[in-house]
């Protein structure tokens, strides 16, 4: 079931003309995926493990092409599809409606999502989504109480702003450029964050085994970016910290 917050009602879609073009000319279940920021190359789904039977979530997960690709070609038990944005929701309906009930679009606040389900997930994951966008300090601890104990969490995120701009030495959100569904000049929140900040953030959310490795661009250009891929794990039972 999907809940909207009175909150989420009266907000402005910030997301609104996200992803409209290529979702006019590209409807596929993508063939592969990527981690990067230019979604060209670098390491893949690999990364996630064996998630044979395995229960995930995508946090901000768009028009779900990431989701669409692990339920298509690995065998998930079920994937959910987290937006808050109602026009990236009825995207991810509209393209990949045919994988439910394995693809699971949901229209929520990742925070508030996770929150209000704990020990739901055996992974976790993020695409520049939720990481990018939510308040690590609530979402954090959050998704560490959403997995189940060895549960894993995974992310990309820019490694330093577009343009070439450092990341943050502290937990400080910039505001970006955005647009109302009207075309309103507006901004919203994005983290982007040094290396030492995330595991400081992860380790204080109760996760271990933390890594993170940057991935440089294969090309570079005016808006090409570092990725950093942070990965991450709940305490199994019985393990001491």
């Amino acid at each position: 079931m999907t809940t909207t917050s009175p909150a989420q009602a009266a907000a402005p879609d910030l997301w609104h003309h996200y992803g409209r073009t290529r979702a006019d000319a590209d409807r596929a279940v993508p063939g592969s995926f990527h981690w990067v920021w230019a979604q060209d190359g670098g390491p893949g789904s690999e990364m996630l493990g064996d998630i044979t039977g395995l229960v995930l979530a995508d946090l901000g997960a768009g028009a779900a092409r990431h989701a669409a690709h692990l339920v298509a070609h690995h065998a998930p038990a079920r994937v959910d599809a987290i937006d808050a944005s109602p026009a990236q929701h009825a995207m991810a309906c509209d393209l990949y409606g045919h994988l439910a009930p394995r693809l699971h679009p949901l229209r929520a606040g990742v925070v508030e999502h996770l929150e209000a389900h704990p020990d739901a997930y055996d992974v976790l994951y993020s695409v520049f989504g939720g990481l990018d966008f939510a308040d690590p300090r609530r979402l954090l601890p959050a998704a560490a109480r959403a997995l189940r104990p060895g549960g894993l969490f995974a992310a990309s995120t820019l490694g330093h702003y577009l343009g070439g701009a450092p990341a943050e030495p502290d937990v400080r959100h910039a505001d970006i450029p955005a647009r109302t569904p009207d075309g309103t000049a507006t901004t919203m929140r994005r983290w982007v964050l040094q290396e030492h900040v995330w595991t400081k953030l992860l380790d204080e959310a109760g996760f271990t085994a933390i890594s993170i490795d940057r991935l440089p661009p294969a090309t570079s250009g005016a808006r090409s970016a570092d990725t950093l891929l942070v990965r991450a794990y709940t305490l199994q039972k019985g393990r001491d910290t």
